[in-house]
């Protein structure tokens, strides 16, 4: 193999890890919009129970 050859192939997996890198990123933003929804979520539901239950008393 030539060193232009080589010099393909490490610019190719410096590529890679980059984009592993940025997925790694994003992941762990997704993972904390996932977890800020989720608490949102849970507060609604609590608010729409409450609701619920003083209109079940009416």
């Amino acid at each position: 193999m030539s060193v232009e050859l080589f010099n393909e192939l490490e610019r190719r997996i410096n590529s890679l890890i980059n984009v592993v890198d940025e997925l790694k990123l994003e992941n762990g933003r997704l993972k904390s919009e996932n977890d800020r929804l989720n608490q949102e979520r849970a507060g609604l539901k609590s608010r729409i129970d409450s609701i619920l239950k003083k209109l079940e008393g009416v």
